[in-house]
């Protein structure tokens, strides 16, 4: 079959399909990109002539693109994601963020730059990066680091391979991220003889490995000896569909289980044995229950420092029992490596471990603590004032979710709010990408979510500091037609990295949003979310508020809720934890000699956590 490159492309993704459990879907949902030079003669005409179910949606801006490639992604539990195509030079690297992002948070996402010519006929080119060691040196030889694989195709020959390894690592759970493909635009636009196979409809069958059974054996007899156990649900439980499982196991044993913020939702609120959120950004019932515990059961967990608050919530003494796909994983903090599918995993636990349960007197002390914590948020999500409080906010709006709807968030303060007060209704209601924690995230993961699970409703939560960094995917939305909630909480400023400004003794430098003199500055937010073409409504009161969530709700179209708060406030309850930035060992003001003292103090709190397990 004779095809151009880019053609040859669009028609193999096209025909890519993953299987999990006996259920095929299509692993790309559409190609979002923005075209220039370096891609429209090649990927773009192969788009807007191909009659493959490969939809093509126009974003605004490349990094953007990227976040909701990921976003969807993980709504899809990576078993699906986007395909992301830009030109060459700035349209390329704007997504080396997304990249990073996709990357660290193990996301599947194909990255399509074009590149510079292969033949070097016209060298230097608009936008080439010219480079004195090397003529076959581009700015896409910065998507190195943050891709789980890279090639460069500068002969058709290489395609096929290189699409056949691109998808071994996105469907890989062990494996995957970002995927860059770097395509010279003038290979792009090069025909070749294709042999039929490379089209064929394909079908990756993504595994479910099974624990080693000598390890299994170890993993049960370290359980049947924890008097005091408790799981650590991360992003890879909800990724392998494990929370029923998950729940049988907790249940069967009697184990208390916290989440980190990709894990949250694992166990829906109210589940007798849901801790919630645990570390530096957790409830007091999960860190309480994490000091004291003897045993940490890892399901699917990278162990951020936000999980560990810097490797002080955990006793010295603790063993760690990893549960996870990738040994990588599960071998940190020393731990016993269960190298596993998470659902496949626990099932086999809950095999190996039958008859075992906790005493009665840990369950009921787990359920006394949340309760407590649970008092707590009632009484944050009651608060009134003007401006509003940001916990009032949430609450507001985690009525408003239901039991459909999912939160959409990423950086500032909000997102360590809603790790510690948001209630889930279980796996997929919660979306907080915080392993980037990438400011602008959140109304571009909010469009990737919404495409990803449409009968959903998708509530994005988004600061002004975000919101001024990419607003622009309210066209896209607007545009698509794609309806999102978006919650836009104007501060003036930065409240989570002011807070933190101050607690290390810089004094809120640029954290304000204010003119020279200190006077605020004529900016309106709701204005501009209206000139992009959204609905915009301006509550002043909770009970406004509330009145605002249902109107949006059951509009047709993306509607934006501008709602002001003070951030000077700090109105949710505190995790007791702590979290490790350092603070300057010599200064001018007592303020930071104090910091320092404190600083020093949780130093002496950390743990290496190198104990062998059992």
């Amino acid at each position: 079959m004779r095809l151009t490159v880019a053609q040859a492309v669009v028609r193999f993704l096209a025909r890519q399909w993953s299987e999990r459990d006996g259920v095929e879907r299509r692993f790309f949902g559409g190609c979002v990109g923005i075209f220039g030079h370096g891609n429209v003669a090649g990927l773009g005409q192969a788009l807007a002539t191909s009659t493959e179910d490969l939809p093509y949606r126009l974003s605004r801006n490349e990094q953007a693109m990227v976040h909701t490639a990921a976003a969807y992604a993980r709504a899809a539990n990576r078993l699906a994601t986007l395909a992301c195509t830009t030109s060459i030079g700035p349209g390329a690297t704007n997504m080396i963020t997304g990249a990073a992002g996709a990357t660290i948070n193990r996301l599947p996402v194909l990255l399509l730059p074009g590149d510079i010519f292969s033949t070097r006929a016209a060298s230097p080119v608009l936008q080439e990066l010219e480079d004195q060691r090397s003529y076959d040196i581009s700015v896409n030889d910065c998507f190195k680091p943050v891709s789980r694989f890279w090639d460069r195709i500068n002969r058709p020959e290489q395609l096929p391979s290189a699409l056949l390894a691109a998808m071994r690592v996105l469907t890989d759970p062990a494996e995957t991220g970002a995927v860059t493909l770097a395509l010279p635009q003038d290979v792009q636009a090069e025909a070749f003889d294709w042999p039929d196979e490379l089209f064929a409809r394909r079908v990756w069958h993504i595994p479910r490995p099974r624990p080693e059974r000598a390890a299994l054996a170890r993993a049960a007899e370290l359980i049947r000896s924890a008097a005091r156990p408790i799981i650590v649900a991360g992003g890879g439980a909800i990724y392998s569909e494990a929370t029923d499982r998950l729940r049988a196991f907790a249940e069967t044993c009697g184990i208390p289980v916290a989440e980190t913020q990709a894990g949250k939702g694992a166990l829906p609120y109210g589940h007798p044995l849901a801790l919630g959120a645990i570390g530096a950004t957790g409830t007091t019932a999960a860190n309480t229950l994490a000091r004291e515990a003897d045993l940490v059961i890892g399901v699917g967990t990278r162990y951020s420092d936000f999980t560990t608050a810097s490797r002080t919530i955990f006793a010295p003494g603790a063993a760690f029992l990893n549960l996870n796909v990738t040994g990588f994983d599960a071998a940190k903090l020393s731990g016993l490596q269960l190298v596993a599918d998470a659902r496949e995993g626990l099932c086999d636990l809950l095999e190996a471990c039958a008859g075992h349960r906790t005493p009665a007197a840990y369950r009921q002390r787990a359920a006394e603590l949340t309760r407590e914590w649970d008092a707590a948020v009632d009484a944050a999500y009651a608060l009134e004032g003007s401006p509003l409080p940001q916990s009032a906010v949430i609450g507001a709006v985690n009525a408003a979710a239901g039991d459909d709807g999912v939160v959409v968030c990423a950086a500032g303060s909000m997102p360590g709010d809603l790790h510690k007060l948001w209630r889930p209704s279980g796996p997929g209601s919660y979306h907080v990408e915080y392993g980037y924690s990438c400011m602008g995230y959140e109304i571009a993961g909010g469009l990737g979510v919404k495409l990803a699970a449409p009968e959903r409703e998708v509530f994005v939560l988004v600061g002004d500091g975000s919101y001024l960094m990419m607003a622009q995917e309210l066209v896209t939305a607007v545009a698509d037609g794609v309806k999102l909630v978006v919650v836009l909480v104007d501060n003036s400023g930065f409240a989570s990295i002011g807070r933190l400004s101050e607690s290390v003794g810089a004094e809120r430098l640029g954290t304000a949003y204010q003119r020279r003199d200190g006077g605020p500055l004529p900016v309106d937010l709701a204005a501009n979310a209206a000139s992009l073409g959204a609905t915009v409504l301006r509550p002043e009161s909770v009970a406004d508020l509330r009145k605002a969530l249902d109107t949006a709700r059951s509009a047709g179209a993306t509607t934006v809720i501008h709602v002001r708060t003070d951030r000077l406030a700090d109105d949710a309850p505190s995790s007791e934890a702590w979290w490790d930035v350092p603070v300057a060992q010599v200064a001018t003001t007592s303020a930071t000699y104090a910091a320092r003292e404190t600083y020093e103090a949780n130093k002496r709190s950390q743990r290496p956590h190198l104990t062998p397990p059992g």
